[in-house]
C-alpha cells in the first residue's frame, strides 16, 4: 500500500490486485503529481518529535510508498528506519530520491501489511506510522491482520501514529473504497495497551489544490 492515496479519479472498486493498482499509480504519473505527494510532511514530522526518540530509534513505515518523510527523518538524524509498501515501484522511486550514504540508514521491506510474510520478523518497533495506509483496508480480516502486526511489532513504550482519512473525509480514493475513522475509534482497535497522546484533525491541500481532510493520532504503547 502506498503511503497515501488522496486523488479522486471516480474509477469503481473492483476486487483490486493492490500490488499491481499500485505499481500503475506510480509508473504512470511523475511522482510530484501523485495525488498523495507531500512536499512538507510537517503532520508527521510534528508528531514525531513530539516522540523525543533516540537517533537509533526503530522507526518503521508502514506502505510508504516514494514519501518525502524518509528523507526529512534522515536529515534529523534517524538511522535506523525500516520502509515497507506492497509495491516494489514505489520503493525503487523512494530510493532514486535518498542518497547512497542515506540508503545505509534504511532497510526496504517489499511485503503486505494483511498478508505479511517478511514482516513477521519485525520487533522491537519504536515508532510506527502510517499515513493514509490502513484506511484502504475495509473488510474485518484486513483490519485484524493489520493491527496484529502492529501490535506484535511495537514494544512497549513505543509510539504508533496513525494518519487516515476522518469522518468528514473522502469515501473512496485512487477508485477503491476506504475505511473512514476518528481517534475513538482508533483507540479501541489498538485497545488499552495503547495511550491515545495527542491528536488532531487536518486539511491535506493535494497537488491538484484539492483538499483531504484527516484524522493524526499518537498513541503509546503502555502496556
Amino acid at each position: 500500500m502506498s503511503d497515501s492515496c488522496c486523488c479522486n479519479c471516480g474509477e469503481e472498486t473492483p476486487s483490486y490486485d493492490f500490488k499491481s493498482h499500485w505499481d500503475k499509480a506510480y509508473v504512470k504519473t511523475p511522482i510530484d503529481k501523485l495525488g498523495w505527494y507531500e512536499d512538507n510532511p510537517e503532520a508527521s514530522l510534528k508528531l514525531i518529535s513530539a516522540c523525543n526518540l533516540p537517533k537509533d530509534a526503530l522507526i518503521f513505515n508502514a506502505g510508504a510508498g516514494a514519501t518525502t518523510l524518509i528523507g526529512e527523518v534522515l536529515k534529523k538524524g534517524y538511522t535506523n528506519i525500516v520502509v515497507n509498501d506492497i509495491s516494489e515501484k514505489a520503493l525503487n522511486e523512494l530510493k532514486l530520491n535518498l542518497s547512497a550514504n542515506n540508503q545505509n540508514n534504511v532497510r526496504f521491506i517489499v511485503d503486505d501489511l494483511t498478508n505479511p510474510v517478511s514482516l513477521l520478523n519485525l520487533k522491537n518497533v519504536d515508532l510506527w506510522h502510517d499515513r493514509a495506509v490502513l484506511h484502504f483496508f475495509t473488510t474485518q480480516q484486513q483490519q485484524n491482520a493489520y493491527f496484529d502486526l502492529l501490535r506484535n511489532a511495537v514494544k512497549v513504550g513505543g509510539y504508533v501514529i496513525l494518519a487516515e482519512f476522518n469522518l468528514e473525509g473522502a469515501k473512496k480514493c485512487s477508485g477503491l473504497e476506504v475505511f473512514n475513522y476518528n481517534e475513538k475509534m482508533l483507540q479501541e482497535r489498538l485497545g488499552t495497551d495503547f495511550e491515545l497522546v495527542e491528536f488532531f484533525n487536518y486539511t491535506y491541500i493535494q497537488p491538484s489544490g484539492n483538499t483531504r481532510e484527516y484524522v493524526y493520532t499518537l498513541f503509546k504503547r503502555v502496556a
